[in-house]
């Protein structure tokens, strides 16, 4: 059964893993993407232009499906403070015609958005939606 999933990244890591065909969450830890499994489909929605920084976007910008590979870890990157940092990733057909849509274009009609603290629920950084909710945001990124 197919499950839908919102990831909670920066729309420059969105950017990235399109690029890259990838999907993290989390921070690159393993049991997030272990979650997804091939056919699934996974929609990021983006707080931030940076990580920690940056202009406000507050909107979905970027939907695809896992693919049939599983998750791997990727080659160590070596961090300014002398850590090192290798996330779990997770292989992703990306929509290519899929446009960024404001959330707020949507509150009214989804799940996610219907109680009061939803925004608490964001911090997680990965979180199942209702297929409902799937409807409503890739209808809106893509016209499907």
């Amino acid at each position: 059964m197919t499950k839908y999933w919102l990831g909670v990244v920066s729309k420059e890591h969105v950017l990235r893993g399109v690029e890259l065909g990838i999907a993290q969450a989390n921070h690159g830890k393993r049991a997030a993407v272990e979650r997804m499994r091939p056919g699934d489909i996974l929609i990021y929605y983006s707080p931030r232009e940076g990580m920690r920084s940056g202009a406000a976007v507050r909107a979905f910008t970027a939907i695809g499906t896992i693919d049939d590979r599983p998750a791997w870890q990727a080659d160590p990157v070596e961090l300014p403070d002398g850590g090192c940092f290798q996330p779990w990733r997770r292989s992703v057909s990306y929509r290519a015609e899929a446009e960024q849509v404001a959330i707020d274009e949507l509150r009214d009609e989804l799940d996610l958005t219907s109680s009061p603290n939803w925004g608490m629920v964001l911090r997680r950084g990965l979180i199942e939606l209702t297929a409902h909710d799937h409807a409503v945001i890739a209808k809106a990124m893509t016209g499907e």
